[in-house]
Order: structure tokens, then C-alpha cells, then sequence
């Protein structure tokens, strides 16, 4: 495992320790890959958004683009769906395990993830840098994707704007919106979601 690697799985880790219902995401294969995105809530935390109908995965599961029985995957913009599982057949192809770890969420459940990154991160302003508001949330809007492994995250960071995919935000190494022409340049990236 690389010194990058070994930095966000710890970081990734310390984000994950149980905390007012906020139960561990981190999953280490030999310490070369990890399932990326936010941290599970549990069921005990208040009003149960933890559903399907609200964009939950569930820890551990594996989901795929092509999972569009998933409200998750199904309410996604039809043409991110399409680029995402264009991406997602050439990465597997090249060897990569290629997992979805969030895409469409309900504004509930976004809400919730936030609430919960200000009981992990201390401060309204430092979980800000990790989760966005329901209003500012491309995932509400069906916009953005987050994708696992990390090798698939560095196939994607390399490939993505093939497909017309990019990196929005430097400490998200996971998520990715629409954002050019396929095989255009991506914008620059921005910090966090904190704008």
C-alpha cells in the first residue's frame, strides 16, 4: 500500500469510528483497495432514511451501474447513467472491480449524512468539506456518482473524461459528475464541497 493510500484508508478510518449512531464504512482488501464514499448511518439514528427509496446502499453490498431496479442508480440523469456504465464496462475490462457506493439520494437522506458529518467532524463548516447541503447536493439532483474501489478510482481519474466523467472536488477522490464533452478536458477542481 502507497503512502496516498495508507493516508486516506486512516483517514477514511478515523471518520468511521462509531459516533452517535454512525457506524464504520472502511473495508480494507490486503490494504490495497476499500470501498470510498460516506460513512453508513445506523437505523437507530431518528427517522429510518436508510432505505432504498431514499438512495441507501447498504454496507458491503456491491452495486453496479447496471443496477437499475436500485432507485439509486434508476434516478440518476439518464446520460451520467449511461456514461457511468460505459465507464464502468472499459474498467472492468481493463482488470478493475468497479463498484457504486452512492449515486442518487433523497434530500432526507442527504440531510441525514450531514447531520451526522457535524456529530463526526466536529463543526458545521468542517463537515461541509465532506458532505453538501440537500439544496447544493448533486446527488439529490441525480448529478453525481460515487465510485469504489480505490484502483477504480485511479482507472477513473485517468479515463473518466473519455466518457465525459470527472473528479469535482480534490478530497473526493470517489465522486464524479457529467462535467465535459466525452474525451474533453475536465474543469479544475475545486478543494471540498465547500466551495
Amino acid at each position: 500500500m502507497n503512502q496516498r493510500t495508507r493516508h486516506i484508508v486512516a483517514a477514511f478510518a478515523a471518520a468511521s469510528v462509531v459516533v452517535g449512531g454512525l457506524a464504520a464504512c472502511v473495508a480494507t482488501d490486503g490494504g490495497t483497495r476499500m470501498p470510498v464514499g460516506l460513512p453508513s448511518l445506523s437505523a437507530s439514528s431518528g427517522d429510518d432514511v436508510h432505505t432504498a427509496e431514499n438512495g441507501y446502499i447498504a454496507g458491503g453490498e456491491s452495486v453496479s451501474s447496471f443496477d437499475e431496479h436500485l432507485p439509486t442508480i434508476a434516478k440518476l440523469d439518464p446520460e451520467l447513467r449511461a456514461a457511468v456504465q460505459s465507464a464502468e464496462t472499459a474498467a472492468k475490462a481493463d482488470g478493475f472491480e468497479f463498484v457504486i457506493s452512492s449515486g442518487w439520494r433523497s434530500a432526507a437522506y442527504q440531510q441525514a449524512l450531514l447531520d451526522e458529518a457535524v456529530v463526526t467532524y466536529g463543526s458545521y463548516n468542517e463537515a461541509r468539506k465532506w458532505v453538501n447541503t440537500p439544496e447544493l447536493s448533486k446527488h439529490v439532483t441525480g448529478d453525481a456518482v460515487d465510485i469504489g474501489y480505490t484502483d477504480a478510482d485511479s482507472w477513473m481519474s485517468q479515463h473518466g473524461a473519455a466518457y465525459g466523467l470527472c473528479q469535482i472536488y480534490t478530497n473526493e477522490m470517489w465522486h464524479f459528475e457529467l462535467a465535459t464533452e466525452p474525451g474533453g478536458e475536465c474543469p479544475v477542481q475545486l478543494g471540498d464541497s465547500a466551495g
